[in-house]
Parts: C-alpha cells; sequence; structure tokens
C-alpha cells in the first residue's frame, strides 16, 4: 500500500510510545458470537468457503468495528491456510474442528514439501487483505496474522487438533533432524506469508504459537521459539516488513517470556495465567505487552467485566506498550454486549494512564 498510515493508538503502543488511552481489540472478534457473523456464515455456506471469498473475509472482518470502538481489525482467515496450499487438504468437520485429508506420516513426506507461493497458491488471503484495507479506510488499522511453524507442523502430523499432539511431540524427540527440517520449511513459509501480507496492506503482524505450551521447557526453546526467531529475523531484515510491529503470542509458555522477548519482536501476547504486571517486570521495556482478560470474564457480569478490566490496566501501570486484549480468543457463548461493556470500560479507565512515559 502506498498510502500512509495513520497514528493509530494500536500501533503507537506496539512501539512503545504514548498513547491517549489504552487501545483495544480481542482476538476472534469477528467469529460466531455476532449474529451477524452466523448470518454470513450461513450464506457463505462453509467456513471455507467463508474464508477463501474475500468479499465475504472481508465482510466479517468489518463486523465487529461496526458494533464497537476497536482499535484494530483483524484479517478473518485460519491458521492452516499454509499447510491447505502445501497440498495437505484442510477441510472442517461440524463440532471437530479442521482436519487435513493428508497429514505428514514419514519423512520423506515432509522431504517433498515446499513453501507455497503468496501471491499465487495464497492469493484469496492477499485479495482479501487488500479489500479489508480499502473497505476499513482510516477508521482502523489492520492485523494479518500466521501460526507459528511449531503449531502448524502440530497440525500437519497430527491431521487433527488434539489436547496433546504426540504425534509431533513424539518425531520432534525420536528425529530431531526431520521435524527441524519440517520446522525450517515452515518458518520459510511464514515469513513469506507475513511479508505478502504487509506488502498486500497489513499494518501489524501477529504469530500464533496455540501449542507452544505443550512442550518441556528445552523442547521449547528448539522446536517453538527458535523456528519463531527465524522468523522474526526474515521479517526484520526485510524492508517490507522491518518497521511493522510484530506480535509474538506463545499461549502456555508464560516461563519463557524473556526468551521470547529476545527473538527481536515488537510485541508479546500473554495468557490470563499470569498477571500483567508481573509479565512487564520480566521483560521490562524490552517489548510492549498485549492482553490479558480471562476469556470467561466476558459471561460475568457488566459490573465484573468492568472491575476486571480496571484491575488489568491498573495492574500494567503507568508505562507505554499495553494493548488490552484477552488471553485467547472469545468464546462463541458471550453476549455481544458484554464485548461492549468491557471495549468502554478499558477505554474509560485507561484515559491519562496510558499517555504517561517511563
Amino acid at each position: 500500500m502506498s498510502d500512509a498510515t495513520p497514528d493509530y493508538r494500536f500501533l503507537r503502543a506496539l512501539r512503545r510510545q504514548s498513547v491517549d488511552r489504552t487501545p483495544i481489540w480481542i482476538m476472534r472478534q469477528a467469529g460466531r458470537y455476532l449474529p451477524e457473523y452466523r448470518a454470513t456464515r450461513e450464506r457463505a455456506g462453509s467456513f471455507l468457503a467463508l474464508a477463501q471469498t474475500p468479499e465475504l473475509a472481508c465482510e466479517v472482518t468489518l463486523q465487529p468495528l461496526a458494533r464497537f470502538a476497536l482499535d484494530a481489525a483483524i484479517l478473518f482467515s485460519d491458521i492452516l491456510t499454509i499447510p491447505d496450499a502445501m497440498g495437505l487438504g484442510l477441510h472442517f468437520v461440524d463440532g471437530e474442528g479442521p482436519k487435513l485429508h493428508r497429514p505428514l506420516r514419514s519423512a520423506a513426506d515432509i522431504a517433498r514439501l515446499g513453501a507455497p507461493d503468496p501471491e499465487t497458491d495464497l492469493r484469496y488471503v492477499m485479495d482479501a487483505v487488500r479489500l479489508i484495507r480499502r473497505e476499513l479506510g482510516a477508521r482502523a488499522p489492520l492485523i494479518g496474522f500466521s501460526g507459528s511453524p511449531w503449531t502448524l507442523a502440530c497440525y500437519m502430523i497430527e491431521g487433527e487438533g488434539s489436547s496433546s499432539f504426540t504425534r509431533a511431540k513424539a518425531l520432534a524427540l525420536d528425529d530431531p533432524r526431520t521435524m527441524h527440517r519440517l520446522l525450517d520449511t515452515l518458518a520459510q513459509a511464514v515469513a513469506a506469508y507475513l511479508t505478502a501480507q504487509a506488502a498486500a496492506g497489513a499494518q501489524a503482524l501477529m504469530v500464533f504459537d496455540t501449542w507452544g505450551g505443550l512442550l518441556a521447557p528445552d523442547a521449547f526453546g528448539e522446536f517453538s521459539r527458535e523456528p519463531m526467531a527465524a522468523v522474526v529475523a526474515c521479517l526484520k531484515a526485510h524492508p517490507v516488513t522491518r518497521d511493522v510491529p510484530l506480535i509474538l503470542f506463545s499461549k502456555g509458555a508464560n516461563g519463557h517470556l524473556e526468551s521470547l522477548a529476545d527473538t527481536g519482536c515488537d510485541a508479546l501476547g500473554v495468557d490470563w495465567t499470569i498477571g500483567i504486571g508481573q509479565a512487564r517486570a520480566r521483560v521490562g521495556a524490552r517489548v510492549a505487552l498485549h492482553g490479558n482478560l480471562d476469556p470467561a470474564t466476558l459471561a460475568t457480569a457488566p459490573e465484573t467485566i468492568r472491575a476486571q478490566a480496571r484491575k488489568i490496566i491498573e495492574d500494567f501501570g503507568a508505562h507505554p506498550g499495553h494493548v488490552f486484549n484477552l488471553g485467547h480468543g472469545i468464546t462463541p457463548d458471550i453476549d455481544p454486549a458484554h464485548v461492549a461493556v468491557l471495549v468502554d470500560a478499558v477505554h474509560e479507565f485507561s484515559v491519562k494512564k496510558a499517555g504517561s512515559r517511563e
């Protein structure tokens, strides 16, 4: 995109600059808790049709911004677009989530993989980014995203979601050389994918390491953190992405915040199992922090939502570099009115505090 980027508070916060109030967006903010999303999803006929039709992906990306005073939009897509483009055959089963027709079952399967070309194999994603940016105008910045190499590898080896991803962990322990070959390919693919999203108009980028927290400490460093560090290095070396703020979110990996901050990313997402103030004390001013309200809080009474939002803002303190979010994605059972309560509370309670400097 050639147009200049406005001075959005969301982007300023990611760069740890002063803001007038704490920005907020919500993971999975375009989703099943919204009746308008459910209507569009029904019209599309399937989740994949929704995600792979740029006009519909744009429509649902913008829906939450029409309801709430959110400070960012996030591309509506899926983290398994890269495995699908690699030929593994993504599909969804109602009530069971994503599945792959052709999961990786051998070293030979892994050796055959190559990084997809984002503008050909994943053109529908890039077309969606371009369309969303046009439709957003100056209302809010757009976040592009990808799954992390480890998280993608988990699904590609298991073939579906799992609470343990035993196959993937076993391969990493039994045959680390083969696992590293897969992770290296995926790191290249993720970096190229995110670079293409930025070139198409994404103004911030995020890597979702959903399953990094399943790994033992040494394995986390080797198989989750290091491939993400490789992605960060590629992005920070590329002229298209070197100045685009990058968030790493490794769910369940609060024991690794310091090493994740050392990757060179701009911000870390944290889940709700650590206090935001404690997280900040550990990483200091090296990175911004993104989080971290327990998603279940949105099922509570409005006064409870307000109190919990205020608690997190006060726990972070009068420092730059906080983007308010949930500690993971919003769940489908949430009343949209409760989201409005949260958004308004964050903006209300953070006025002036958020403008403070170190």
